[in-house]
């Protein structure tokens, strides 16, 4: 399938690592595992594995099992984990234009929010993706994105002293958002 926007539906603030673990991190890991089996090679038992390595145990034995049944191969990193995300790689790389544009460009005008149901339709008017309204938050996050505004307000909210505060705090194009 192709996609009919171009871009894809971000709503929220970014983590500083795409979310889950970069390529770096991954290859981190995969480098201490390599060294494990360097040491496996050595006839070192996991638990010595696990003390040098500075691991858990259990990940040791693991690991060591995972190398008697294939080897250094097996240890090496298969890549991000999780289900394979349904949008196509060039509409992970522009994540904010729908977002910029706030919910009333694309038919919402009774409030200026994004949730996880709008964002699940935007997703299926944009790119014919079926979406739900559970796997819209997990594709966002997968994108590295955070709701940034509760569904439901405390009891004890002082609403003078948050109007305050939002005068004397420069707000972002995403402070309106929330799943």
């Amino acid at each position: 399938m192709d996609s009919v926007g171009g871009d894809c539906i971000p709503w929220c603030v970014r983590y500083a690592d795409g979310g889950g673990l970069t390529a770096a991190g991954r290859l981190r890991r995969e480098s201490v595992r390599m060294q494990a089996a360097e040491l496996f090679e050595q006839e070192i038992r996991p638990p010595e594995v696990a003390r040098r390595l500075r691991v858990s145990v259990k990940s040791a034995y693991q690991w060591h099992q995972l190398w008697r049944d294939g080897g250094r191969e097996a240890l090496a990193s298969r890549g991000p984990s999780g289900s394979r995300c349904r949008l196509f790689p060039r509409c992970l790389e522009k994540p904010s234009a729908y977002l910029d544009e706030g919910p009333a460009a694309h038919g919402w005008v009774e409030d200026q929010v994004w949730t996880a149901s709008r964002v699940a339709t935007l997703i299926g008017r944009k790119f014919h993706l079926s979406y739900s309204v559970s796997g819209a938050p997990r594709l966002m996050h997968r994108l590295g994105f955070s709701p940034q505004v509760p569904a439901r307000r405390v009891a004890e909210r002082d609403e003078q002293a948050v109007t305050a505060w939002k005068g004397t705090v420069k707000r972002t194009a995403l402070s309106h958002i929330r799943w």
